[in-house]
């Protein structure tokens, strides 16, 4: 079976103390997960997919403009993966089996073509792992089982600042997906 780790997230403006929309300590607490993972997978030759949340400054149209404030605004620092993630990904990013992409929904595969890239590879096992578990991940794992995609979540490299949402995802992710949380 193919595989793929799609990172979710995990950037400046989700994790860092004084991000836009933080989910603060749980994310920072998962970083050194984060990046592990992210090496075994890319050392492994497995595919490596990046989803970054991107907005424009003072968008109008937004759906989450009245649910948060603004976050991962393009042109900023915001956006920069958080920790160690950031400088690894920038020593990997131009390889064959990395992808980054821009996502403006709560989903990695809402108006992307991440389920195109990964079809392309013949990839049928999904990993996740980032933030925040009850939104970003949630409904990125959502899309991931409509697709017919094995799904894999890494407990221990999923954070939010909600942690009811939290454990309820994690509960979701197995008994209603059908996904392997480990």
């Amino acid at each position: 079976m193919k595989k793929a780790l799609i990172s979710i997230d995990y950037t400046m403006d989700f994790v860092a103390e004084k991000g836009a929309l933080t989910c603060g300590e749980p994310g920072q607490n998962i970083h050194d997960n984060m990046l592990k993972l992210t090496k075994e997978f890319f050392e492994a030759g497995d595919y490596v997919a990046f989803a970054i949340d991107k907005h424009k400054e003072n968008d109008l149209y937004h759906p989450e403009k009245d649910l948060f404030p603004p976050h991962n605004i393009e042109g900023t620092e915001g956006r920069l993966m958080y920790g160690d993630l950031e400088a690894y990904y920038q020593k990997i990013k131009d390889t064959d089996n990395v992808y980054y992409t821009d996502k403006t929904r709560y989903s990695a595969f809402h108006g992307t073509d991440l389920e195109t890239k990964l079809r392309e590879r013949k990839i049928t096992e999904v990993h996740l792992v980032g933030v925040c578990t009850d939104i970003c991940v949630l409904h990125t794992a959502v899309d991931a089982y409509n697709k017919g995609f094995s799904i894999v979540v890494h407990k221990d490299a999923v954070a939010s600042f909600n942690q009811t949402g939290h454990d309820w995802a994690l509960d979701h992710f197995k008994e209603t997906l059908g996904a392997t949380v480990v």
